[in-house]
């Protein structure tokens, strides 16, 4: 890879590293700041539509984390940016703040040097809400959740999350709801899209990460990942990596319905010494298998919600250089980092991450074709068609467009600084870019 990824690398100032040692510390001891959670809601925002094509039109929102923007882009064609959004319009009140704050300062750089490789993280994820008026955002270094107006570019609503940092969301197929994971707080909130407020919330492991609703709603499957910024990697050293579960939740009442640890699951099925922590994942449309992604493994696993087992493990090819790279300077744990289904079931399109490619594999038989065309992948979304794949290149700031059935790039899109995310979204068709 061009950009290093060595997360262990020597840190300027004694500040950072006493910082980055709290950060630590705190983190692994417990929830943070639990007092801290609120929302600031306009109660006059218009209400939340269910899905409807009148009045809006698809896009494709690209997250480019270091640099604070979204980009906007129209996802057929040529694939034309329409806009290139301010995420952070309100940085010079947040970073006041921070500065105020001895606490909240020491987390502020310690996430910059532990997790976002010397850069501030300002854009982890983003979902549009149903009717095109708003987009909602997990701001890491921020550690709070914002709902942007796209007509006007202000900010309709923020919720502080538990603890010192946000990071993945799932929204609710009505778009009522957004569940966003509070890393340090070891909490999954419960948003209501329209004002913000708190509706609810589950308990998780340590550094809860991913999650996504089933296709009716009713449950929400979550990750934690654990202390990925440890170095303390080898399987014997395991267990100081803390809890790491995969949840299914009762959307409805935030019950934990069932609790796996996935490193148990592996090693019953005959492959020890892998990890517990679930990274991405993708679920088939019955509902009956899902697709994970775990730290430090080059492929994914097939688990089966029927039966509770690991049915099949896909192994995908390691590059050179990550196969002489040691754990230790992993990408925050992750081998791999980005998987979906094609819209048919037929096909998985995975993020390489550390070995610098995309893979179209075969959900049958597991064979693949490996698509290289930038640096350190970290995402995969499956067009609104269910015919492409989009995968953004965080180290080279592309996005590639990949068909499913040519298996093959056919559009390659520049966007900002790391892009991460690519969500699949509406804006209202008067939508022209923010003023």
């Amino acid at each position: 890879m061009a950009r290093a990824l060595t997360r262990n690398a020597a840190i300027a100032t004694i500040a950072v590293a006493v910082a980055l040692l709290a950060f630590i510390l705190i983190a692994a001891g417990g929830r943070g700041d639990q007092a801290s959670a609120r929302a600031i809601a306009d109660s006059g925002t218009d209400e939340v539509a269910k899905p409807s094509r009148r009045g809006k039109r698809d896009v494709l929102f690209v997250g480019n984390n270091w640099e604070g923007t979204a980009d906007v882009i129209v996802p057929r064609g040529k694939f034309k940016r329409l806009a290139r959004i301010n995420i952070i319009p309100d940085i010079a009140q947040r970073m006041a703040e921070i500065a105020k704050d001895p606490v909240r300062l020491g987390y502020f750089l310690a996430i910059r040097e532990a997790v976002g490789e010397g850069n501030d993280q300002y854009v982890d994820d983003m979902y549009s809400s149903n009717d095109g008026r708003l987009l909602i955002v997990s701001r890491p270094s921020l550690r709070d959740v914002i709902a942007l107006d796209l007509a006007s570019g202000e900010i309709v609503w923020r919720f502080v999350v538990d603890g010192q940092r946000s990071d993945h969301m799932a929204i609710s197929p009505d778009g009522k709801n957004v569940a966003v994971s509070a890393s340090t707080g070891n909490v999954v909130h419960i948003l209501d899209t329209t004002t913000g407020a708190e509706v609810g919330r589950f308990e998780s492991g340590d550094s809860p990460h991913e999650n996504t609703y089933s296709e009716d709603g009713s449950k929400i499957f979550h990750a934690s990942i654990g202390l990925v910024y440890t170095p303390a990697d080898t399987p014997l050293t395991d267990t100081s990596k803390g809890d790491r579960f995969f949840q299914i939740v009762d959307a409805k009442t935030n019950e934990i319905l069932e609790r796996i640890d996935m490193g148990q699951k592996l090693a019953e099925a005959g492959y020890p010494n892998m990890s517990s922590a679930v990274r991405p994942m993708a679920l088939s449309s019955d509902e009956r298998f899902v697709y994970l992604q775990v730290s430090f493994f080059h492929g994914f696993v097939e688990y089966d919600l029927k039966y509770d087992r690991v049915r099949r493990v896909a192994n995908l090819p390691i590059s050179d250089e990550a196969a002489n790279t040691p754990r230790e300077n992993y990408l925050l744990d992750s081998a791999h980092h980005g998987i979906a289904l094609s819209g048919n079931n037929r096909q998985l399109c995975v993020a390489g991450t550390m070995s610098d490619y995309a893979a179209i594999v075969s959900r049958k038989s597991f064979r693949y074709t490996v698509i290289r065309e930038g640096e350190k992948p970290y995402w995969s979304t499956t067009s609104a068609n269910g015919k492409r794949c989009y995968v953004s290149w965080s180290g080279t700031d592309e996005i590639s467009v990949i068909s499913y059935k040519k298996r093959k790039q056919i559009a390659k899109i520049p966007v900002g600084d790391h892009p991460q995310r690519i969500r699949t979204g509406f804006v209202r068709k008067s939508f022209t870019g923010i003023p």
